[in-house]
């Protein structure tokens, strides 16, 4: 099977007047389609980055990635994949429905491919049905964030890159779009990449789990997230839960150096 993201032996550097910083090295992992991958780790250890050149925002220094078995540049010319940011970055003139339907507007292509959800079927997906006349001011930080995943699933792409989509909400919105974002998983099969800082959403929302160790950033672990695939909060007061997150936490710490 074709994975959905397969990346080889990639290393990232930066290079300034003053000096050349390897944000990635060597970093080598592969996601199957369907999967749901969480990238954790420190600030600094190129998470970010890493999303990034998955969606053909950054080109590596060395190594190579593919995107369902054609390169990043392909699968963002084919519409193979959304980017979700921690900003919700809506347009503040334009409804929530609006905002969703963007993406047409912007990338040249007019109508949505055959059998892809409307922007009001989206809407309703992330849980906004009735406020889709709504404008960015008259939605809380959660219902923006709402909206920018839908804008990131217009058009039904196979991978959705998600950059600490979260990070900026409270905790109890937090955790109720931890459970949102599950769902929408299981009821579209998208594949999706999780960046997020949190051990606890890390285990919680995805299958497995990359550690990235920093300077420069470099894969620690990978840990399997053995859960049941039908999960809610409670989950996280159970031994299982505890452990892999120890286990996680011990795999930052052993290679935090």
């Amino acid at each position: 099977m074709t994975a959905a993201v397969d990346c080889r032996n990639v290393t990232v550097r930066f290079v300034t007047d003053r000096r050349t910083v390897t944000a990635l090295h060597d970093v080598s992992f592969d996601v199957e389609p369907g999967g749901f991958l969480s990238l954790l780790g420190p600030s600094g250890c190129g998470k970010s980055t890493l999303l990034r050149v998955v969606a053909d925002l950054v080109a590596p220094s060395s190594g190579t990635t593919t995107v369902f078995g054609t390169t990043p540049a392909e699968a963002r010319a084919a519409r193979a994949l959304g980017f979700v940011f921690q900003d919700a970055a809506l347009l503040p003139w334009r409804t929530a429905i609006q905002n969703v339907e963007l993406p047409l507007e912007v990338g040249g292509a007019r109508s949505l491919p055959p059998g892809a959800p409307t922007p009001k079927e989206l809407l309703k997906l992330v849980g906004l049905e009735g406020w889709e006349n709504s404008f960015p001011h008259e939605l809380s930080g959660g219902m923006r964030q709402r909206v920018s995943i839908a804008r990131a699933l217009l058009g039904g792409p196979r991978l959705l890159l998600m950059d600490e989509p979260f990070g900026a909400l409270d905790e109890i919105t937090r955790d109720r779009l931890n459970e949102e974002l599950r769902r929408i998983w299981a009821e579209t099969g998208t594949t999706i990449l999780f960046v997020t800082h949190s051990v606890y959403e890390a285990v919680f929302v995805g299958e497995q789990v990359l550690v990235l160790a920093a300077n420069p950033g470099r894969v620690a672990a990978r840990v399997a997230v053995d859960l049941p695939r039908d999960r809610d909060l409670t989950i996280r007061e159970t031994p299982e839960f505890i452990r892999i997150v120890a286990g996680l936490r011990d795999a930052m710490g052993r290679r935090a150096a």
